[in-house]
Formats: structure tokens, C-alpha cells, sequence
């Protein structure tokens, strides 16, 4: 069953974290695409800004889509984690613990999942099951 669990994490954050760099990529899904979330990173003290915005973007995208089928499970699940503690420190921690209050509760689900990845990597349903 603990193969039949990573995939299911796996399938679930790497749904979540594509959707998301889809968003800052392109624009979908209601997104503001690159030139809105280097906006948004210029805001937040990111320079260059719209360098940042590709690396958080395609990070988000690429391991995304690495989870879902496996591949490098645990560089992605570390580039991931690396993102969302730079997320959760430049705009969530400062709002308190609470989504409701722009707190990084959910930050911290995420990166919770993302370290239990980093740790088991992908199990055996992975296409590439020692990274």
C-alpha cells in the first residue's frame, strides 16, 4: 500500500503544482501569466523580477508534471520545497498561520509533502525510482 500512497501524493501535488505553473507561465486557469507574477515579484523585492518569474513558473510546471508520472521525484519534490519556504517566508509567515488570513498553513501541507517525497521518493509506480 505505501507505493499505492506516493502515487496517490504524487498524482495529487503534482496536479496541483502544474495547474499552478500553468497559471504563472501562461496564464491559465485565471492566471496573470509571466508578466503579471513578475509584477508581483518585483513587489515582493525579486530582481530581476521576470527572471524569477520564469525559474518559479517552469519549477512549479516541470516538477509538477515530473511527479505525476515519476521522474526525478526527489529533485523535483526538492526544488518544490525549496519554493514554497521562499513563498511562505516573503508573503505568508508575516499574515500568521491561517489560510483564511493569508497564513501559510497551506504552505506548510505542501511542503510537509513535499519533504515526504524528498525522503521516500516516488516508489515503485515511478518511471525513474532512485532519484
Amino acid at each position: 500500500m505505501l507505493n499505492t500512497g506516493l502515487l496517490v501524493l504524487r498524482l495529487g501535488l503534482g496536479a496541483i503544482f502544474m495547474a499552478h505553473g500553468l497559471q504563472k507561465a501562461f496564464g491559465v486557469f485565471t492566471g496573470t501569466g509571466i508578466s503579471g507574477f513578475s509584477k508581483m515579484l518585483s513587489g515582493l523585492g525579486f530582481y530581476p523580477p521576470v527572471f524569477w518569474a520564469y525559474i518559479a513558473a517552469y519549477v512549479e510546471l516541470l516538477s509538477g508534471l515530473f511527479l505525476i508520472f515519476g521522474i526525478l521525484t526527489r529533485v523535483s519534490a526538492f526544488f518544490l520545497l525549496v519554493l514554497m519556504l521562499v513563498a511562505t517566508i516573503k508573503v505568508h509567515l508575516a499574515k500568521g498561520f491561517f489560510l483564511a488570513n493569508g497564513g501559510f498553513e497551506y504552505n506548510l501541507l505542501i511542503a510537509c509533502a513535499c519533504l515526504a517525497l524528498l525522503l521516500m521518493g516516488g516508489g515503485q509506480f515511478s518511471l525513474f525510482k532512485s532519484f
